[in-house]
């Protein structure tokens, strides 16, 4: 049996015909790349089209793999409508031995929101749970949004291209207070100059 991780390009073209076909109008576009299929939908139509991808003959991804939230910030143009946060899943049909790529763009730039698909794929909830915590993104229907990989005092969302490598906030034990405290981060921001080398030789052979 040929490995589903490495589709040829005939079997990936068919099998984005395939979903192209089941999904119908749902599709804002299939493409094809090193073997592999990336379908985006609308935002509106994310359940449906999950549903479909799990239920649908010729389709039967039972299996969400993995899920995770990009940030295109400046680099949003055209190709993505212009929209800056994404959710992308990657599912796999072991029954049919072939794998998709699902993106779905959050149409608010300011609170990214987003329907769950925990009740799809209930793999979803942790890997939800998490593209909440990095980039911000709001599941909803997820019955559990919470952070979880950062602290519970912690501010803003790590993983988001405008967020400072310094932080918000710093922690430091409080001798007085005996106890773990937050407080506004002290670093100053530095900028460091490059070490330019002047010596005529230097790189050459001795």
């Amino acid at each position: 049996m040929q490995s589903s991780s490495s589709s040829s390009p005939a079997s990936a073209r068919q099998l984005g015909d395939t979903l192209a076909a089941v999904l119908g109008a749902k599709v804002k576009n299939v493409q094809i790349a090193l073997g592999e299929v990336t379908v985006t939908v609308a935002a509106a139509d994310y359940l449906a089209a999950a549903t479909l991808l799990r239920d649908a003959a010729g389709c039967q991804f039972e299996q969400l793999i993995d899920l995770c939230g990009v940030d295109y910030s400046e680099y949003k143009d055209g190709r993505y409508d212009g929209l800056r946060y994404c959710v992308v899943s990657h599912l796999l049909s072991v029954s049919l031995n072939q794998r998709v790529r699902l993106k779905v763009f959050c149409l608010d730039d300011d609170f990214p929101v987003i329907d769950s698909v925990n009740g799809i794929w209930n793999s979803a909830n942790w890997f939800e749970r998490e593209a909440f915590d990095l980039y911000g993104i709001v599941f909803e229907g997820h019955n559990d949004l919470r952070r979880i990989l950062t602290d519970y005092g912690f501010i803003g969302h790590p993983f988001r291209k405008d967020f400072p490598t310094t932080g918000h906030v710093e922690m430091r034990y409080d001798p007085e207070q005996k106890r773990v405290i937050y407080q506004p981060v002290t670093i100053e921001p530095r900028e460091i100059t490059p070490r330019v080398i002047r010596e005529d030789n230097y790189g050459g052979l001795q």
